[in-house]
C-alpha cells in the first residue's frame, strides 16, 4: 500500500480485550479457541500506554472488552486513564458477579457507556446458554443499576438457532429494561461459534422471519430505541466489511499484548503479529506485517479486485475466506459472486436441518465440557 494511502488512515476504535477469564462458557463466543492465560495478561501500566498511544494515533473510542473486563482488579484505573487522555469508554460486560460491585467505581471513574450481554429473554433458557445458573437475573440486576447511575445502556443478544424465536421478547426485555440501544446480532462463525457451528445454525426460514421482526419493530419504536441488526454471513448476499475493512478503522488488543486486525486473524497462517512490548501502537498501525497484508485491495482476487463493491465490503472476512476456502485471499463465500458461494449455502442448509450436536463450551483447556444448548446448566 502506498504512503499517502497509509496516511490517510486512521483508526477511530480499539478494542482492549483485557482479558480472557469470563464466568459465562457461551458456545457462541468470539474469543479465539486458545484462551490466552491470566499469567499473561498485560499489566496496568502497559495498558495505559497503550490506551494514550491509541488517542494520540487518533482513537475516539475503546471497547473495554475480555472475557468479563471486571474480572480485572485494575479496572477503574484502567477506565480513569481512558477518561484522563480523552478516549469515550465502552463497558463490554456480562454484568455477573463483582461487575455490579464494581460499577458505581467505573461510573466515578469516567465510564462513558456500558454494553450488557444477554442470552435469551427468560432466565431459564439464558442460564442454560451462558452455561450459569442465576446469571440471567444478576443480569437484570446490573442492567437497573447501569440506568440508576443514568449511564446509556445497550443490550446485546447474540441470535442461533437456540433463541431465534424469542427475538421478539428480547426486544421487549431491552425496551423494559430502559436501554436506549439493542443489538439483535445473528451469529458470526469464528472462534466457539465457529467450532459450534452445527449447533448453533438456524435455517433460512428462521432468519428471514428473525429480520423481518426487527424492522418491523423499528418502525413501532422508532424514537424509543436504537436497534441495529447483524445479519448472518451464511444467508447473506453480500459479506460485510471485516471491521470495517482489513486495518482501516479499528484495532484488537488482546490480553497478552499482540495487535490484530480482527478478532479471529490469528486464525490465518503465516501473519506475523506485533506486541505493544514491542512495538508502539502507531508503528504497528502503520507497518505491521499483519496489519499490511490485507489492507487496501491490491491483496485481492477475481472477482473481488474488478468489483464495483470492493472498496465498499473490501473483499469480506479474510478469516471466513480461510476456513471455508483454505485460502485467505480468496472472496469471502458470504458474497454470491464468490466461486465458493453455494458452499457456503449448503453448509447452512445442512446444519440447520440436522439434530443439533452437543456444543463444546467456551473454557480453558479440559474445562471446556459439553452440554447441549437445551438442556438446563
Amino acid at each position: 500500500m502506498s504512503d499517502a494511502l497509509n496516511d490517510a488512515l486512521t483508526p477511530i476504535g480499539l478494542l482492549a480485550e483485557l482479558t480472557h477469564r469470563c464466568p459465562l462458557r457461551c458456545p457462541y463466543c468470539s474469543n479465539p479457541v486458545e484462551l490466552e492465560r491470566r499469567s499473561s495478561e498485560l499489566d496496568t501500566a502497559t495498558w495505559c500506554r497503550v490506551l494514550s498511544e491509541a488517542a494520540a494515533l487518533g482513537v475516539l473510542h475503546v471497547h473495554l472488552s475480555g472475557g468479563e473486563p471486571t474480572a480485572r482488579s485494575d479496572i477503574e484505573t484502567i477506565t480513569a486513564h481512558c477518561a484522563k487522555v480523552g478516549l469515550y469508554s465502552n463497558l463490554i460486560t456480562s454484568g455477573i458477579g463483582i461487575a455490579l460491585e464494581k460499577l458505581r467505581g467505573l461510573v466515578e471513574a469516567g465510564l462513558d457507556h456500558v454494553q450488557l450481554s444477554i442470552q435469551a429473554a427468560d432466565a431459564a433458557r439464558a442460564d442454560s446458554i451462558a452455561h450459569l445458573k442465576g446469571a440471567h437475573d444478576q443480569k437484570l440486576a446490573f442492567a437497573r443499576h447501569v440506568i440508576e447511575l443514568d449511564l446509556p445502556l445497550t443490550i446485546n443478544a447474540v441470535i442461533h438457532r437456540g433463541n431465534i424465536d424469542s427475538v421478539s421478547d428480547i426486544l421487549d426485555l431491552a425496551v423494559s429494561l430502559g436501554a436506549k440501544r439493542v443489538e439483535i446480532a445473528h451469529t458470526q462463525y469464528y472462534g466457539w461459534a465457529f467450532v459450534n457451528r452445527a449447533a448453533l445454525m438456524p435455517t433460512r426460514a428462521e432468519v428471514d422471519r428473525s429480520i423481518a421482526l426487527v424492522e418491523a419493530a423499528r418502525e413501532q419504536l422508532q424514537g424509543r430505541i436504537v436497534i441495529d441488526l447483524v445479519v448472518p454471513d451464511y444467508y447473506a448476499k453480500y459479506p460485510k466489511a471485516c471491521a470495517g475493512g482489513w486495518g482501516r478503522r479499528l484495532m484488537n488488543v488482546s490480553p497478552s499484548g499482540k495487535v490484530l486486525p480482527c478478532h479471529a486473524a490469528e486464525t490465518i497462517p503465516g501473519l506475523t503479529f506485533w506486541s505493544v512490548h514491542d512495538h508502539s501502537l502507531a508503528d504497528i498501525w502503520a507497518r505491521s506485517p499483519a496489519f499490511e497484508a490485507f489492507r487496501g485491495t491490491a491483496w485481492m482476487q477475481e472477482p473481488c479486485r474488478s468489483c464495483e463493491r470492493r472498496e465498499r465490503d473490501w473483499g469480506g472476512c479474510r478469516c471466513q475466506a480461510l476456513a471455508l476456502t483454505g485460502n485467505a485471499a480468496s472472496t469471502d463465500p458470504a458474497c454470491h459472486l464468490s466461486p465458493h458461494h453455494s458452499l457456503i449455502q449448503t453448509l447452512a442448509a445442512a446444519e440447520s436441518a440436522a439434530p443439533s450436536p452437543t456444543p463444546i463450551y467456551r473454557g480453558f483447556g479440559a474445562s471446556a465440557g459439553r452440554q447441549h444448548i437445551g438442556e438446563t446448566a
